[in-house]
């Protein structure tokens, strides 16, 4: 696992990337003080608080997330590097989600649990806002689920997904290697 430094570099450079088209310093500055960055460094915080086992500070970046940011994620959540809130507002994340590198979260959007079943996103994924993934579904790579949608069952790789509940609207074939948003 990368170090917390690696960790919030890899992020706010993906947003930046995602928002400015740059990683220049001007663009990294930028993408410092926008909607989503606070929340996106509270989180690797508190992850990096969970792995060291330090249970104080893990609940306490995770109530400064819900209180500052207005952004839930639970404890126990897992993302790769990359993992970006494009704006955090009203999203809501179950402690038992897992995504890979680069993924893409837009505001009221929510990945949680059916019973004790949560969703696991594979890399370079993109959530559209107010989007709902619920339970044990799994949401292949590059795919795109958009804005508003209900996801309860799988989604392939390289998908675009969209409706309630979503249903694949776009299946194209994805390739990781040239990837570096969805």
């Amino acid at each position: 696992m990368p170090s917390l430094p690696a960790l919030i570099a890899a992020d706010v450079r993906a947003k930046s990337q995602w928002c400015y088209a740059s990683t220049s310093w001007r663009a990294t500055i930028k993408t410092l003080l926008t909607d989503g960055t606070a929340a996106m460094i509270w989180y690797r915080l508190m992850q990096w608080a969970r792995r060291w086992r330090l249970v104080p500070l893990e609940m306490l970046f995770n109530k400064l997330n819900g209180v500052c940011c207005n952004c839930i994620i639970g404890r126990g959540a897992e993302f790769g590097p990359g993992f970006v809130l494009i704006h955090s507002t009203g999203v809501v994340i179950n402690g038992q989600v897992r995504g890979g590198c680069h993924v893409y979260l837009e505001h009221q959007t929510t990945l949680g649990a059916a019973g004790r079943a949560s969703p696991i996103l594979g890399d370079h994924v993109f959530i559209g806002a107010g989007a709902k993934i619920i339970g044990a579904v799994s949401i292949g790579s590059g795919s795109r689920i958009g804005a508003n949608a209900v996801v309860v069952d799988d989604i392939p790789a390289g998908a675009t997904a969209v409706g309630i509940p979503a249903k694949v609207v776009r299946l194209r074939e994805f390739s990781s290697s040239s990837r570096t948003s969805p």
